[in-house]
């Protein structure tokens, strides 16, 4: 589990075929302090395992479900990616509760630099407005953020200058594909109530 609050940004090093997958070599400094062989590691908001650890690098398997549901895949050789290590028992909550498992991806449709912050427009399959609402959170590529406009298949996030800087967001450009997790609480909230329903009908007939 993690808080969606980024560590640092790593750099996509190397990124070799592995069948249907890819290995992910990745270049980092403070999140290998304390990471060792099968180590949980957020990767744009993705719970991966750490395989190996190198010098400065660590590298991680993706699978074939995984690129489906995903923009590792789409990486290349070069780019930042957003790190985070997994929350620790005694550890304050900044963020919220991420749980690492991607739903699917949105497509970055519109960035505004305004006078002290941006904002960042973000498309996705309409089927999951469900578990969105107003100023509520959602993880973008592993960053804990708070929804700030909401449309039928968009939302838009105000990003303030430190999130800025210390995330991959900087190098966002419109079109680019990110990763997206819904608040589990609206998971579970929906499935509270799909049960409610069957138990209803079932009374019913």
């Amino acid at each position: 589990m993690f808080t969606g609050l980024v560590e640092e940004t790593g750099k996509l090093e190397n990124k070799i075929k592995t069948g249907d997958g890819f290995q992910l070599v990745i270049s980092a400094s403070k999140v290998l302090d304390d990471l060792e062989i099968g180590s949980s590691m957020s990767v744009n908001g993705c719970c991966l395992t750490a395989i190996k650890k190198k010098g400065n690098t660590f590298s991680v398997d993706v699978m074939e479900e995984t690129l489906k549901k995903t923009n590792l895949g789409k990486l290349s050789v070069g780019e930042k990616i957003n790190l985070e290590r997994p929350l620790k028992a005694d550890a304050r909550l900044g963020g919220h509760f991420v749980l690492g498992h991607i739903d699917t991806t949105g497509i970055v449709s519109e960035i505004k630099e305004l006078s002290s912050s941006h904002f960042i427009k973000i498309t996705f399959p309409e089927e999951f407005k469900k578990y969105l609402i107003y100023v509520g959170s959602i993880s973008i590529d592993g960053v804990s953020m708070t929804i700030a406009e909401l449309g039928d298949n968009w939302f838009g996030v105000g990003v303030i200058p430190h999130t800025w800087d210390v995330t991959v967001f900087s190098s966002y450009k419109v079109g680019n594909n990110v990763n997206l997790e819904f608040d589990v609480l609206g998971k579970y909230v929906e499935r509270i109530m799909e049960g409610k329903q069957e138990g209803m009908s079932i009374s019913e007939s």
